[in-house]
């Protein structure tokens, strides 16, 4: 991929990097589109190469011994990941599948290791990044031991809000996780979690639909924290 075309896409890793600092440097990006629920990469693979997600949805999860899915991250679009695997030269930690049709850059781990070093910028971005996702990884610990189930279901879909820019009463949560995949990210089962929203409802806070949530009481929803 030409330099002029990466940076047209208008990706966040590479916000403030210009034409010149990337053409003085040898690269390899190259684009790859993915089905729904094709595997990116598998559980303890041994690539090496970082993907950034220009469209599409994707999932990082792990399935234990006994089969259950543990979903660790959803990725947006500008997301990019597999830099762990890229940075350290140890297998995938984790399965990653697409939730819808999407479309990826793929950069192979020695040109990601270029930019890592040759890019400030980027440098930074990547780490600021791994610190944010062990904070975030920490704060998730803690709600899964300190916190009820309805009351990691409210969180999330707070924080799932707050992603979307609609976190007022009235703002609509659009392409909502099924209740299988909010299940296997909250720690519970996807019974669990319909009763949930079913009770989240019949208080007022939410109004659910198709891949849609409507917040109708941000308040009643923050009081389930404290309940």
């Amino acid at each position: 991929m030409r330099v002029e075309d990466l940076l047209a896409l208008n990706l966040p890793i590479f916000e403030g990097v210009s034409a010149e600092q990337l053409s003085a440097l040898p690269l390899t990006v190259r684009e790859r589109n993915f089905r729904k629920w094709e595997t990116v990469f598998s559980h303890e693979d041994r690539t090496s190469d970082v993907y950034i997600l220009v469209s599409g949805a994707l999932l990082a999860v792990f399935w234990t011994k006994e089969g259950r899915e543990i979903i660790f991250s959803r990725f947006s679009e500008g997301s990019y990941f597999g830099e762990l695997a890229a940075l350290s030269d140890t297998r995938r930690s984790l399965t990653v599948t697409c939730r819808t049709k999407a479309r990826l850059l793929v950069i192979p781990q020695q040109s990601f290791l270029t930019l890592f070093e040759e890019v400030p910028k980027i440098r930074q971005r990547v780490v600021q990044g791994l610190v944010g996702r062990i904070h975030a990884l920490t704060s998730r610990l803690v709600e899964q031991t300190a916190l009820t189930v309805e009351q990691r279901a409210a969180s999330h879909l707070i924080a799932l809000a707050a992603e979307q820019g609609v976190l007022r009463d009235g703002g609509v949560i659009s392409n909502v996780p099924t209740h299988a995949e909010m299940a296997a990210y909250l720690g519970a089962n996807r019974e669990m979690i319909t009763r949930v929203l079913g009770r989240l409802s019949k208080r007022g806070a939410i109004k659910g639909a198709r891949k849609e949530i409507t917040l109708l009481d941000i308040d009643e929803l923050s009081d389930c924290l404290g309940s």
